[in-house]
């Protein structure tokens, strides 16, 4: 394993109380249930807040209002210098709550053509990433979560999850769309649930 390993800081990640809290929150809130999805999809593929807000309906969804299982992103770190699209593989449980999403945008009266903006603002406009960050301090206080993380930690506790489901530092770097291994070894290092869940056992 690269040396970058052993110097590299651990990223911030999300504890899985602190997944449930914000899901359970913005899910169960009746102006909630966009950034519900916009978290779940985060937490699904690790896309950063300026792909997710640059997410058209035609790129997730097919004419019949059904979420595709690979998605492909037009717009993504380095997409200046690498135009060929990036593709991302939506989970079962996520496609079903876009799907969702989708349907209540159409009952609302929003645009739901191929190029209408996925995500969009109380203004109806598309949404901005200072408001993704905006969105997810205010929902973190209504969670109850006693910590403050900017949104680059949804991204960071997806990527580490798969690495601690899987072992498999190639698939990560897949999974993490990142070209050099060097930048994905980060994500070896121990989350913050398991650095949580070792203090709670040991004895006092």
């Amino acid at each position: 394993m690269s040396a970058y390993a052993a110097v590299a800081r651990a990223p911030r990640t999300l504890t899985e109380k602190e997944v449930a809290l914000l899901l359970r929150t913005t899910g169960s809130h009746r102006d909630g249930y966009r950034d519900h999805c916009l978290y779940s999809l985060a937490l699904a593929t690790g896309l950063r807040e300026h792909e997710l807000v640059a997410l058209n309906v035609g790129d997730v969804f097919d004419g019949r209002g059904r979420a595709h299982l690979y998605v492909k992103l037009t717009v993504f770190k380095g997409s200046a210098r690498h135009p060929e699209p990036q593709e991302v593989v939506l989970a079962e449980t996520v496609r079903r709550k876009l799907e969702k999403l989708l349907r209540l945008k159409r009952g609302q009266g929003h645009d739901v053509g191929p190029q209408a903006p996925l995500f969009l603002s109380r203004k109806g406009l598309r949404l901005s990433t200072r408001q993704v960050r905006h969105g997810f301090a205010v929902w973190q206080k209504r969670a109850g979560l006693e910590r403050h993380l900017n949104f680059h930690a949804v991204r960071h506790t997806a990527c580490t999850g798969v690495y601690r489901r899987t072992k498999d530092i190639r698939l990560t770097q897949r999974f993490a769309r990142q070209r050099s291994i060097d930048s994905t070894v980060i994500y070896t290092h121990p989350s913050d649930d398991e650095l949580v869940r070792v203090t709670q056992e040991l004895p006092c």
